[in-house]
């Protein structure tokens, strides 16, 4: 996973509520468990026309101020419906890197940290403000996850908050198991230590 610092470009408003993953990623486009090429599937029913090829020019991930966002604004209750993994493949392979919403639906949530995409939650009338300052001036925002703040092209920081534990998995760019293992000596070393305290518990071939 891609280790998450601090990031600097456009923010894309889109700020709707309930867009599920459905929506993300429509189910026909998911025609493999690969990984690959969901970029130009996100939001395919909205970005393109009919035939699923041409772009409706006005859709906001189409205008040219937007085309390479990295950051999205959206609405709450974002990532909705299905715990399909890909609607979070196809956000971060089309480039975003973090999802600024009012509140998102949990499995989503989970599925961008594991995928290196920060999902910040703020107040709704926060949210909607960045909304349209996004839609005024779209150009050089800025995420920074480690004081915890977005700054918009103002210059005014908005500070948000996450979890201790997840801030760390981001910016190290592990998933939680490979932060754990990190510690393998130090359980290891509580294992040897409780099975000594404890013997009655540990049968044998269990002991690390």
């Amino acid at each position: 996973m891609e280790a998450f610092e601090s990031i600097r470009g456009a923010a894309a408003p889109l700020y709707l509520a309930n867009i599920d993953t459905d929506t993300l990623i429509p189910s026909p486009l998911i025609t493999n468990a690969s990984r690959e090429g969901y970029g130009p599937k996100l939001l395919a029913g909205w970005r393109y026309a009919a035939d699923g090829k041409a772009e409706v020019a006005d859709f906001i991930l189409n205008r040219p101020a937007w085309r390479d966002s990295c950051i999205l604004i959206a609405g709450e209750n974002f990532g909705c419906g299905s715990s399909r993994e890909m609607a979070v493949w196809a956000v971060r392979q089309f480039g975003f890197r973090c999802v600024i919403a009012p509140s998102f639906a949990p499995i989503f949530r989970q599925n961008c940290l594991r995928n290196g995409v920060l999902p910040i939650t703020l107040a709704a009338e926060l949210v909607e403000q960045l909304a349209q300052n996004a839609e005024a001036s779209p150009r050089d925002w800025i995420v920074d996850l480690r004081d915890c703040s977005v700054t918009d092209p103002s210059g005014q920081r908005h500070m948000f908050e996450i979890d201790g534990g997840e801030r760390d998995e981001l910016l190290l760019g592990m998933d939680p198991i490979s932060v754990t293992m990190k510690r393998a000596a130090e359980i290891r070393e509580f294992a040897r230590a409780d099975r000594e305290r404890r013997p009655w518990i540990w049968t044998a071939g269990d002991a690390p």
